[in-house]
């Protein structure tokens, strides 16, 4: 018996429930989102250590033995997206005390948080790919109602386009289990993963891992499927957003790298090369986008998809050094993603607009916020002893090694072109000086305790950041194990279905 693999869905639930049953009582309904969030973060931490002591933690839920049960299954991989989990989670409860007013609170925000905590939560714990599938829609359910909370104009608008194309990867996801259970008759992971290997003809399976692969991209924002990011991202509370940014493109990213190393690593030479192409375009449209952009939020949307592109990239390269550069850069971008945006929200709140224009004076009004810009902005450029510097410099190692020069040279120069957009947002919002001083005052009253619960959790992030920097061989370690997991799946195939090694 592991319960560490099932607490991490079983709190967040239990945290909704909670919730839900303290529907009148706004500080209930708070202190609960803040002490859920920190009980997963503590369980997070403790089934990290369990799987580093024993390479795979599994459960069988009720006792029905794989591959006739549902199974919970955490590797290196899963620990580590868990611990990020509730790393964003916890950070985001405290954002949210002195960010989400009544009205989103009285419409449920806090249930389906913690709905959404156990929905990323089940998708990276899950040995079952029909239960991802299950968890996906959780998820999806859990963010749609999320960025409708408020019902503006551009919410709509964005959670249209958010929901419409999230429904086609569901169908195309559900179409492919539906032809893989045919093809193997078992939704089992581990027995997908031997009985795939036996089959003789490639052709059937590999049209199914390119439908796997179209849904998966949906889901995390890769080319050319993702402009319903950008245009959904930036219209929720900034809590909201930040949410979505640190985790919700990372599932997708997940699940490419858990079925395109256990279960379609037959045909390398064709997945993997379409893989490529996808990752650098993605790092290009995503990139350009943001460089042409003047609206805060906006900016740090277009960059999340830039961004997908060199962790797919990771994975597409499909070496040892590759995945080890993919696994450190989730990790990375998860963290740093998550604090630029929650730094744009306490912007918001200071000046009371995300347009770069009207924006100015912040560093000389309040330099330890230009100072936290700086961490996590320079980190997402690259630039050293920051944790991105290590995650770039690790997959392009990689690249050429692999002999890819071109993608190579995309990610070089998207790294120099995140650079200008950090650069663009440091001298429009924090350097130049404010447009007019009367209205930054106006809009800039916000109380002393509320400011600093919303800056606690950014330095918080941003510590990460600098330790993750200055620590760069601890993780690296850490992501060399789970890239060695990954590459030998047979480890997997093992602990879920109990045979001997």
């Amino acid at each position: 018996m592991s319960p560490e693999v099932a607490l991490p869905i079983l709190i967040p639930l239990t945290a909704g429930a909670l919730s839900m049953a303290f529907w009148r009582s706004r500080m209930m309904q708070r202190l609960i989102g803040v002490v859920g969030t920190a009980m997963l973060l503590v369980v997070s931490i403790w089934l990290f250590v369990s799987v580093q002591a024993q390479g795979h933690v599994v459960m069988h839920a009720g006792g029905w033995e794989a591959p006739f049960g549902i199974t919970l299954v955490a590797d290196l991989l899963s620990a580590i997206m868990i611990v990020l989990t509730g790393i964003i989670g916890f950070a985001v409860a405290v954002y949210s005390l002195p960010t989400i007013g009544r009205g989103h609170e009285t419409f449920g925000y806090y249930p389906l948080l913690h709905l959404l905590l156990a929905g990323v939560a089940g998708a990276f714990l899950t040995g079952d790919i029909f239960n991802l599938y299950v968890w996906f829609e959780v998820m999806l359910l859990a963010s749609f109602a999320l960025l409708i909370l408020g019902g503006e104009r551009a919410q709509m608008e964005g959670a249209i386009k958010y929901v419409t194309l999230n429904l086609l990867s569901s169908v195309i996801f559900l179409s492919a289990i539906g032809l893989l259970y045919g093809l193997l008759g078992t939704l089992n992971m581990a027995d997908i993963a031997r009985r795939v290997a036996l089959v003789e003809d490639n052709t059937l399976i590999d049209v199914v891992a390119v439908m796997f692969m179209i849904s998966f991209g949906i889901k995390a924002a890769a080319f050319p499927l993702f402009f319903w990011l950008p245009a959904a991202y930036h219209t929720p509370p900034v809590a909201v957003s930040a949410l979505f940014a640190g985790l919700l493109t990372k599932v997708g990213v997940y699940a490419l790298f858990r079925v395109f190393t256990l279960i379609f690593n037959q045909s390398v030479d064709f997945t993997h090369e379409i893989l490529l192409w996808g990752a650098a375009l993605t790092m290009l449209t995503g990139v350009l986008g943001a460089a042409a952009q003047f609206e805060f939020r906006r900016i740090l949307s277009f960059h999340i998809v830039s961004q997908i592109g060199y962790m797919l990239m990771g994975l597409a390269l499909f070496t040892p050094l590759a995945l080890v550069g993919g696994v450190f850069y989730i990790l990375h971008h998860i963290i740093v993603k998550t604090n630029l945006f929650l730094i744009s929200g306490i912007v918001y709140r200071l000046k009371g607009t995300h347009d770069l224009k009207k924006l100015g004076g912040v560093y000389k009004a309040w330099p330890l916020l230009g100072v936290l810009f700086l961490i996590p902005a320079l980190s997402l450029a690259g630039v050293p002893p920051l944790s991105g510097f290590f995650a770039k410099f690790v997959l392009i190692r990689a690249s050429i090694e692999a002999g890819e020069i071109a993608i190579t040279v995309i990610a070089l120069v998207v790294g120099l072109l995140t650079l200008y957009s950090m650069t663009k947002i440091w001298a429009e919002v924090f350097w130049k000086k404010a447009p007019d001083e009367d209205a930054v005052k106006a809009v800039g009253q916000v109380s002393q305790r509320h400011l600093w619960l919303m800056i606690l959790p950014v330095v918080g992030l941003a510590a990460c950041t600098v330790f993750i920097g200055l620590n760069g061989q601890l993780l690296y370690d850490v992501a060399e194990a789970s890239a060695a997991q990954l590459l030998n799946p047979q480890g997997y195939i093992n602990a879920v279905l109990g045979e001997q090694p």
